[in-house]
């Protein structure tokens, strides 16, 4: 299983929302980088980007801090964040990212999910938020009447090849990771499956490695040292 530990971009600085709400930000550091260089150090060879402004403005204006993160990393990079249309997707993957993650356009704009799969193939993710077992969109403000599995299944007979599950109700909270969902996920779907929201403990990581799953997203749990992210890149193995 790979481990991608995360960073959440906002005016540059890396930061963390509790359940994805702006006024609930923490800012862990000044310098992305630095925290690149620390993943790396760790032993990582992924790394999850979410740029927090691009989720809502659809732009790339952290695109700049990107490039960094793929140029000085040299870790395998994938990026989410408003990327709603083939321009934005297209920008990410030049600047060298190795996969773009599509959220809410993935649901609401079934032909610019087609074109992108058409033009980028398995460097395509779909990000699927999970609200009380409905897809949740527009930055989890909104609960849609898609059932997740649902979903995950049109996505799978589309060519989609990875997908990021997230259960909102665990993300930043600290309360451990929807072993249940994941565990239906892995068993009802042929799909990469990367567990983010809740993972908090090396039991969380343990769990989800024995179920075989693609890979696993570690977010506050590394800032606030929770997880050692050298001892769950182990485990993980």
């Amino acid at each position: 299983m790979k481990i991608f530990p995360a960073i959440d971009l906002y005016g540059g600085k890396a930061v963390r929302l509790l359940k994805g709400d702006y006024n609930a930000m923490t800012v862990y550091s000044d310098n992305p980088i630095e925290i690149a260089t620390d993943f790396y150090a760790s032993g990582a060879k992924y790394m999850h980007v979410v740029d927090l402004e691009g989720a809502k403005s659809g732009e790339t204006p952290n695109i700049e801090t990107v490039k960094k993160l793929v140029r000085e990393s040299d870790m395998f990079v994938e990026v989410g964040g408003g990327i709603r249309n083939i321009e934005v997707a297209k920008r990410y993957i030049d600047a060298g990212v190795g996969r773009v993650i599509l959220g809410t356009a993935a649901l609401t704009d079934r032909k610019f999910l087609v074109e992108a799969i058409r033009l980028f193939g398995e460097k395509v993710a779909v990000g699927v938020d999970i609200k009380d077992s409905y897809v949740a969109i527009k930055g989890w403000t909104e609960k849609s009447e898609k059932k997740a599995i649902d979903f995950c299944r049109e996505l799978e007979e589309l060519g989609v090849s990875t997908i990021i599950s997230t259960d909102i109700s665990r993300d930043g909270a600290m309360r451990g990771t929807n072993r249940e969902l994941y565990k239906k996920l892995s068993r009802e779907l042929s799909l990469n499956v990367i567990a983010s929201g809740g993972v908090s403990s090396i039991d969380d990581v343990r769990s989800l490695r024995e179920m075989e799953l693609y890979g696993a997203i570690i977010g506050k749990a590394y800032y606030t040292k929770a997880i050692s992210l050298k001892e769950a890149i182990e485990v993980a193995k």
